[in-house]
């Protein structure tokens, strides 16, 4: 194990450096293993994590290769502005697929921080953002029936919620406490994000207000890929 970690950080920092450099074949298994006096094995499962986190791929019979490293958005913790007004700023070529928008079943902690009542309806709606046509964030806004009465009806055409709530009156946005984990991906999560199960994902949680009423409008779940962004705290 630590034979194989020595080699994937010395070949990140290789790649890193431009040593190897975009699509150019990595040396062979044979030729590693006797540079670094390691079995073949210990090369082969390196260059399988590497593929895992994205730095290489492979072709069938020819070898190894760097891979185009992935585009790095800063991302702004903060509830005040949509992600999708985010994007546009940075001027990315930038789209978002709602993928979900269904009832849920009664969860303590979601209705209470919603400050609704038990029989009251929530809905969760998720969407996939996508940066060149490549998964990058999944968002999941868990929103009362109370507050907005169209929200089954309106859901599925949702691609920015700040925008929605503007439509309805409200025009001036805040978030309370975030919460931030770092997780490593569900299967349902590696399809819908088509990463493997070492790309460690950043989710952060918190509430959305309306800052005139103070008026919870959503609560929000957030799951970010960590190799697509750069963090601004």
């Amino acid at each position: 194990m630590a034979e194989k970690n020595f080699l994937v950080d010395h070949l990140i920092s290789e790649i890193k450096s431009g040593t190897f450099q975009l699509d150019k074949k990595l040396p062979s298994e044979h030729i590693l293993a006797d540079q670094f006096n390691v079995p073949r094995m210990v090369v082969r499962k390196a260059y399988e994590q590497l593929q895992d986190l994205g730095f290489i791929y492979s072709k069938q019979g020819k070898g190894s290769y760097v891979q185009e490293t992935k585009k790095q958005i800063p991302l702004i913790l903060s509830g005040d502005v949509s992600f999708t007004e985010k994007m546009k700023e940075f001027q990315f070529s930038f789209q978002t697929s709602t993928i979900f928008c269904e009832e849920i079943s009664y969860d303590r902690k979601i209705f209470r921080s919603l400050e609704v009542e038990s029989d009251d309806k929530v809905f969760k709606i998720g969407r996939l953002r996508l940066m060149d046509d490549f998964p990058i964030a999944l968002h999941t806004s868990f929103v009362a029936k109370s507050t907005f009465p169209e929200i089954e009806k309106d859901g599925p055409d949702i691609t920015s919620m700040f925008q929605y709530y503007r439509q309805r009156g409200f025009v001036e946005f805040g978030s309370s406490r975030s919460t931030l984990n770092v997780i490593f991906p569900t299967l349902f999560e590696r399809d819908i994000l088509q990463c493997s199960s070492l790309i460690p994902l950043l989710q952060v949680e918190s509430l959305c207000r309306d800052k005139r009423s103070n008026q919870v409008l959503e609560h929000t779940v957030i799951i970010y890929r960590s190799d697509c962004f750069t963090y601004v705290i």
